[in-house]
């Protein structure tokens, strides 16, 4: 029986490149597209906040045309004030309130609506909307409904009451962290927990809620910045009253400069920004390194 025999392929050479044509580079340049971000952020945060260190050493005020440096002047004046302490102590309890009402009502909202069922969804959205709302239009319903009991003459819980409002405009959203941080916990440790002899209760505390480190640390760090810097719930609640007792720095800082206080505003700012500083990011700071550790 014969065998055919195959024919060598032949092997046809490359060809090669044409004289006086240059090979073809494909290249991008993705840092151009990052010139109009960069300098929104140079001319809207860079820039103004700049300023607000050079302004706070003068005498910028609506009164004069000229802006001489006074040094250190506006930083005595208001200490010697105690108004500046008092807004700065009632900012301090607004923030941990907001901290503590958000965290807890969205830790448990959590928990309570983690199972995936058609009534847990439904309150899920309808808890998310608060969180879509103005905090102005939040703020005028709550002013609208607390009137006429009186609350807003209350110059000893009306703080807390306003660290309520925000905390109920806002717990959606720390619900939703939570939430994501619970679906995310794998079911195998819960199983061996429970494989092992631990009630779903001590499962739970043990291993899941130590396992939302990061989930806390987020939360608490909006919570904290967020009231820090809030203006438009209170003002619209209560304008800082009843006798001053929620004059947050934000509308202290307000007031100054519609008094035309420009210098005296800005050196306030200035202060808002210190005390964000030295008490929130080094809460931050600890709740990273308990979550290294978790």
């Amino acid at each position: 029986m014969s065998t055919a025999t195959l024919a060598p392929v032949p092997v046809v050479p490359a060809a090669a490149p044409r004289r006086g044509r240059r090979p073809i580079v494909r290249g991008t340049h993705p840092l151009w597209f990052l010139i109009p971000a960069y300098a929104v952020l140079v001319v809207f945060f860079v820039l103004p906040t700049v300023f607000n260190f050079v302004y706070a050493f003068t005498d910028w005020s609506g009164f004069k045309s000229e802006i001489n440096p006074v040094g250190l002047d506006n930083f005595a004046s208001l200490a010697s004030d105690g108004t500046l302490w008092r807004s700065l102590r009632i900012t301090l309890v607004y923030a941990v309130l907001v901290a503590i009402f958000q965290n807890v009502s969205g830790f448990g909202l959590a928990v309570l609506l983690e199972r995936d069922t058609l009534v847990n969804r439904v309150a899920r959205t309808f808890l998310l909307l608060p969180v879509l709302m103005s905090a102005l239009a939040v703020g005028y319903i709550f002013q609208a409904l607390l009137k006429p009991t009186g609350v807003l003459g209350d110059t000893t819980w009306m703080i807390v009451v306003v660290a309520l409002i925000h905390a109920w405009k806002w717990m959606g959203l720390s619900m939703l962290i939570y939430l994501a941080g619970l679906k995310s916990i794998p079911l195998d440790l819960v199983e061996a927990a429970g494989i092992d002899g631990a009630s779903r209760w001590r499962a739970f505390w043990t291993i899941r809620v130590p396992l939302l480190a990061p989930a806390v640390t987020f939360n608490v760090a909006t919570a904290l910045l967020g009231s820090m810097n809030g203006f438009d719930i209170v003002q619209a609640t209560t304008g800082g009253g009843p006798a001053r007792t929620t004059e947050i720095l934000n509308i202290f800082i307000y007031r100054t400069f519609g008094q035309g206080l420009f210098a005296q505003a800005t050196t306030m700012s200035l202060m808002l920004f210190l005390m964000v500083a030295l008490l929130a990011f080094p809460v931050i700071y600890v709740l990273r390194r308990r979550e290294e550790i978790l």
